[in-house]
């Protein structure tokens, strides 16, 4: 969304890049790694800190600042709130008693996927994945489809002059294989991701579109590699997905 400069407010943007700050790697900031981090002065970030801390949405020892629980009411308040995940609900908790394991829905944001949408725990569940949790998109099944699903021009600028970081021995980093994997995802509408993101991690994923045809997120299953072996995939978890896409496309 583009608005007029006169409508911008630029201290909110700069205190929400404070709090955006705070992330799994950096639970705990202090005004220095926070300037860096939201690209302001220390004291303009210490500024922000103090504000934030004194509504409540951060807690301090005076020195350092880490998140509060009180954050977690955007959280809530999208997750009671919005269609998406009240609309697929009912379809991961399915999969999940039908097959014993872990599926969620994922949406993009800039570099990341973010889980919106989760089953209960099935045989695998990876660290870190809960309702929130933030993944690189270029690592996981989710993210490749999100972005398969993206115009070349837009998936060229979203590339352009991006270091894709190795997370394990496994990661796709060197642009021209990313690119011919994110076009072989493209081709075959689906996406198998092994051991990139995380070791002993191996997940699946396709695209949720609605009636026009606009991809809205990915549904993905974590899944054992024996699971995900090609001719398993074809005739057991793969279908199941589609299917379940098939069926979500009115109601998104």
């Amino acid at each position: 969304m583009t608005i007029a400069k006169a409508d911008f407010i630029a201290g909110m943007a700069k205190g929400l890049a404070v709090l955006e700050s705070f992330d799994t790697e950096r639970q705990r900031l202090n005004a220095t790694l926070a300037a860096e981090r939201a690209g302001l002065t220390r004291a303009a970030a210490r500024r922000h800190l103090l504000t934030l801390a004194h509504l409540g949405y951060l807690e301090t020892d005076g020195s350092w600042f880490w998140l509060a629980p009180k954050v977690l009411r955007f959280s809530g308040s999208y997750l009671g709130s919005a269609r998406l995940p009240r609309v697929v609900q009912p379809t991961l908790n399915r999969l999940a008693a039908q097959t014993g394991e872990s599926f969620s829905v994922v949406v993009l944001d800039g570099e990341h996927g973010v889980i919106v949408a989760r089953s209960g725990t099935g045989r695998l569940l990876a660290y870190g994945l809960h309702l929130g949790a933030r993944l690189p998109a270029h690592a996981t099944s989710t993210g490749r489809v999100l972005l398969a699903a993206r115009s070349r021009s837009e998936f060229n600028a979203w590339m352009k002059g991006r270091e894709l970081a190795r997370l394990t021995a496994h990661t796709t980093v060197e642009p021209r294989a990313f690119k011919a994997l994110i076009d072989e995802v493209r081709q075959q509408d689906w996406c198998v991701a092994s051991e990139e993101h995380e070791l002993g991690v191996h997940a699946l994923a396709v695209p949720l579109r609605t009636m026009d045809g606009r991809t809205v997120a990915a549904l993905n299953v974590v899944a054992s590699p024996q699971r995900l072996e090609r001719r398993a995939l074809q005739k057991d978890l793969l279908p199941l997905l589609l299917e379940a896409a098939r069926e979500l496309r009115p109601l998104l």
